[in-house]
């Protein structure tokens, strides 16, 4: 809940209530450990990296270090760095109209302290709310030191300042973030001779623009964030830079298949689609996941990010909302014949190796079945599947495809005995047309896997039979 903007307007009644002043990393670690104490959440809806990669950022933020994120792409840098940001006080207190956020009791601006002096305990102050004290870049191969630390900028010296003067500096983004956090994404696609520049934002806390004799005691907490490769590939991070960072944190992907599955959860965005994707469906996703992962045909450097699974979930409950549409059913389900558009459709988010040009897909299908079968073994490897296979033992075939809906599906199945067993080992607690047809479907593809039926698959429609 945000709280309500603080009353001081002026130095004097700032010190009056009794504000403090404490440096970022101070105010981190403080806060930090009130909810260490408090057992609260520290940074929350980060899924997978209680046990490992959140102890090391504690105390890398305990320590007051300034610290990079190491990990290949998809593994939630970008989404921890900006956690840290809730760490922050709500509100604090800034020299009203000061472009790098100057605390009003120790202006560091030329600006600031010549309005200290003149002002005192009169000095105007306005609030900053924590989530306007980050600032981040991408690191691209174009920034340069001036979107970074600052230049002269000449719409000041043309309203008659002197090149001289300090306050014709526009500052950049590193001194705007002052009193907050700043994070630099993909730090070593930075080039070299710009990542010179922060050497003295990491060691001296301070930043040099052209020519001026100015000193600017920054206070600010940077994070940055890097690719393994990164560092022989596209670029490397300068030696120097690396040894001012204090810590140093490997991010990983979710270790487990619970861990992938609550990723999944938590990030597809599916509420809003109006579809429905049966738990099981999400499990054949987060095991497609993970066997592209451990493949030798997919170069194990580059990873596969989260968004692929997160993107394949959503794409599935497209598949149904495609289908509902163009049948009429009322409420969507995703089904098994919703799996395969996913192929195509991820195959851009995977590098593989050189060797296995050409076969992209054909070695994606053969995981996505593999996804499909494990899953099926683990929910119903056990299960008392007889009532449907005696079906297919007096010669039935059952026809079904992405448009089919699943009230045809469930007609032309019939009924099948233990069909409310099956569905409580899926985890389908309802009992609509929609659900009983994506457990039967999910059946059938298990059957045809496991070599106790056959399919005729025509890519739109697929027939299983003895």
């Amino acid at each position: 809940m945000l709280e309500s903007t603080p009353r001081e307007t002026t130095v004097g009644e700032l010190r009056a209530a009794g504000h403090t002043r404490r440096t970022v990393k101070a105010e981190l670690r403080e806060n930090l450990l009130a909810r260490l104490r408090g057992g609260e959440p520290r940074f929350p809806g980060i899924v997978g990296f209680d046990e490992t990669v959140l102890p090391h950022l504690e105390r890398a933020l305990l320590a007051g270090h300034d610290l990079v994120l190491l990990g290949e792409r998809g593994q939630g840098k970008t989404r921890l760095i900006r956690t840290v940001v809730g760490l922050l006080d709500e509100w604090t207190p800034v020299v009203a109209g000061c472009e790098i956020n100057d605390h009003p009791y120790a202006p560091v601006c030329v600006r600031c302290r010549r309005l200290a002096a003149e002002l005192d305990e009169d000095l105007p102050v306005e609030w900053r709310h924590r989530d306007e004290r980050f600032g981040e870049k991408l690191a691209t191969p174009d920034t340069s030191v001036g979107d970074l630390i600052g230049d002269i900028d000449p719409i000041k010296v043309a309203e008659g300042r002197t090149l001289g003067d300090p306050e014709t500096v526009h500052f950049g983004l590193v001194p705007r973030a002052n009193r907050g956090i700043f994070s630099i994404n993909e730090l070593p696609d930075l080039a070299e001779r710009i990542q010179v520049a922060l050497l003295n934002v990491l060691e001296e806390r301070d930043v040099q623009v052209r020519g001026y004799a100015l000193r600017l005691p920054l206070d600010v907490l940077l994070i940055a964030s890097a690719n393994p490769e990164d560092y022989t590939n596209r670029g490397r991070i300068i030696t120097p830079l690396k040894d001012r960072f204090g810590a140093e944190i490997r991010t990983h992907y979710p270790l487990t298949l619970d861990l992938e599955l609550e990723l999944i959860k938590q990030e597809a965005e599916l509420d809003g689609m109006g579809a429905e994707v049966p738990d099981h469906l999400i499990e054949v996703i987060a095991r497609f996941t993970r066997l592209v992962r451990e493949s030798t045909a997919v170069d194990a450097r580059s990873g596969v990010s989260a968004r692929f699974s997160i993107a394949g979930t959503e794409t599935v409950a497209a598949g149904a909302l495609r289908r509902a549409a163009l049948t009429g059913e009322e409420r969507p389900v995703a089904r098994v014949c919703d799996l395969p558009p996913v192929v195509p459709a991820l195959m851009g988010k995977v590098e593989f190796e050189v060797s296995e040009e050409g076969r992209e897909q054909e070695v994606l299908e053969h995981l996505l079945r593999r996804a499909v079968a494990e899953t099926y073994r683990r929910r119903l490897g056990a299960a008392d599947l007889s009532g449907l296979l005696d079906k297919f033992d007096a010669g039935e075939s059952v026809e079904s495809g992405e448009l089919v809906p699943s009230a045809e599906l469930l007609h032309r199945v019939g009924k099948v005995p233990g069909l409310a067993k099956i569905m409580e080992r899926l985890d389908m607690g309802g009992d609509s047309p929609g659900q009983a047809a994506a457990a039967l479907e999910f059946v059938l593809e298990g059957l045809f896997l496991t070599r106790r039926l056959s399919k005729d698959d025509t890519g739109t429609t697929s027939t299983y039979r003895t």
